[in-house]
């Protein structure tokens, strides 16, 4: 048994133990072995588990819970949606309410290093925090279980978690441990340029404006996030699926936080010369395969123009192959969604889009435009927020202005739409029902089924038309890509475009696209 699953299971017995009897889910990928934990015990009939999309809604449903003076508890992933549960917490202090928060979090060593969704979770809460060593053993865990529960008022537990995130046994509870093994690569700090080899791919995400154009420019193959500028489109794909010998670096350039595709991080684990780039002692190093490191960008000594012009040909071949396979599949998916709106809205616009799937299909199918303003919040990539972080991008924009997320995300912000001054801005809203991003992540695998819709797609049936109507926001529902391309034209206020699509097929979409890039190289 891994060491997550084995200690998410004894803290949720020893939780059950103490006396709770009602915990409040937020499904998230970080919180994976807590999630599993929860509905195990719930099948046993130790506990009742609540699950709401929502960290602030939640933590204010365990506060009910927990007025009686029973113990309940509220649990999520790491980043902000602790943040989120601030609120409930607050109260429960001043109320002296048993309130406990049950927390994951990343191992302690993503501190600072731009690792995506983590942030200094200790004492965020302004209580008493029990910081739960990773992988305790049994006794530790349970121990410090037992003096969170013997707080007066709210407790806040807080948990890091290390993959495999995801059972692989019916045990419980267990101790089983296993060591881990740091990484042995080594940093060196550049305190003066130093040439990169010709073949040299560069990878672009969050960062300075200044700093990400300059980066762009240096002639070498770019691979840009969404919101960074350039990069050649279906870059991400090519990695994801994995490069074929002939485009393989030999050095990778790295400018900004990049977050959104394993195949990244892939590459990074197999170059032998990784240069970062960033602010002094913040690099973006989030698996510490950095070789070198600096807040200044090196001039490259050469170009292997052949080497670039491979790449071009590549991503263009691979374009071609996404189009078609994407043309042969029936409308609506994400990635349709986010080519659509990519190619379409005009220039000059700015597009806000979510995090979770949105981002990614951008990502992976969009179009790449430097007359279109891309920003999304990948700070501490949470779903939180979007709407409202829309609305002010729209408030301060001069153009046309749009934003693309998911039902969850747009539902996390609902309240973002009782805004005092509404600016012209387009919301498309793709709404699967659920969770879709679990779909793609190993929660998502078959073996899963049996919990994966209970605690990952958590389907919630909301009227959206409806919603919008109550706040008095235009909405419309379209229903292929002719009535989409005519949802896109000049709002007044805020509008809501909502496109339905099916969560079940995704999973083998994107192995179907990952497939097509492969076979690309194969021929």
């Amino acid at each position: 048994m891994n060491p997550a699953t084995a200690q998410a299971r004894v803290i949720v017995d020893e939780l059950v133990r103490n006396g709770v009897r009602h915990v409040v889910l937020c499904p998230g990928s970080r919180n994976a072995p807590l999630s599993f934990a929860l509905h195990q015990a719930e099948r046993k009939g130790l506990l009742t588990l609540h699950v709401r999309i929502d960290e602030r809604t939640a933590a204010f449903l365990a506060l009910g819970l927990a007025k009686r003076g029973t113990p309940a508890v509220v649990t999520c992933t790491s980043g902000t949606a602790v943040a989120n549960l601030h609120p409930a917490v607050v109260e429960a202090e001043l109320t002296n309410v048993p309130l406990i928060a049950l927390t994951a979090d990343r191992p302690v060593e993503l501190y600072r290093t731009g690792a995506s969704q983590t942030i200094n979770q200790y004492d965020i809460l302004g209580i008493r925090t029990l910081h739960l060593p990773e992988a305790a053993d049994d006794a530790t865990t349970r121990s410090l279980i037992c003096r969170a529960m013997a707080t007066d008022g709210p407790s806040h537990i807080n948990v890091p978690f290390r993959p495999p995130l995801t059972p692989d046994d019916d045990a419980w509870p267990t101790s089983d441990r296993t060591p881990w093994t740091a990484t042995d690569r080594t940093v060196t700090v550049e305190t003066r340029p130093s040439d990169l080899p010709p073949r040299t791919l560069v990878l672009l995400g969050d960062d300075h404006p200044d700093r990400l154009r300059k980066a762009a420019d240096l002639g070498w193959p770019v691979i840009a996030e969404p919101t960074a500028p350039g990069g050649l489109r279906h870059g991400s794909l090519l990695l994801n699926a994995g490069l074929p010998d002939h485009l393989k670096p030999d050095a990778v350039l790295v400018v900004g936080r990049v977050t959104l595709s394993r195949g990244q991080q892939a590459l990074l684990k197999t170059t032998p010369v990784v240069h970062a780039v960033g602010d002094q002692a913040r690099w973006p190093d989030t698996q510490f395969t950095a070789t070198r490191a600096s807040t200044w960008l090196p001039a490259p000594g050469a170009v292997d123009h052949g080497w670039v012009q491979a790449w071009q040909s590549a991503v263009k071949n691979v374009g071609a192959a996404v189009d078609e396979l994407l043309d042969a599949e029936p409308w609506p998916t994400g990635l349709h969604v986010a080519r659509e709106l990519t190619r379409t809205v005009p220039g000059g616009s700015m597009l806000f889009v979510g995090s979770s799937n949105p981002i990614r299909d951008v990502d992976f199918a969009g179009e790449r435009r430097d007359d279109v303003q891309v920003h999304a919040n990948r700070g501490a990539a949470g779903i939180d927020g979007s709407v409202s972080t829309a609305i002010g991008l729209a408030t301060t924009h001069d153009g046309p202005a749009y934003a693309l997320m998911g039902d969850l995300t747009f539902l996390h912000d609902a309240n973002g739409l009782l805004a005092d001054r509404r600016p012209d801005l387009t919301i498309v809203v793709l709404n699967d029902d659920g969770g879709g991003i679990f779909s793609l992540l190993e929660q998502g695998a078959p073996e899963h089924d049996a919990s994966f819709e209970r605690i990952f797609g958590t389907p919630h049936g909301t009227d959206l038309a409806a919603l919008c109507a109550a706040h008095r926001i235009g909405h419309s529902t379209v229903d292929n890509v002719e009535e989409f391309h005519g949802a896109l034209g000049s709002p007044q206020g805020i509008q809501v475009v909502e496109v339905r699509a099916k969560r079940d097929e995704l999973r083998s979409l994107h192995q179907r696209l990952k497939s097509t890039v492969s076979m690309v190289f194969s021929r």
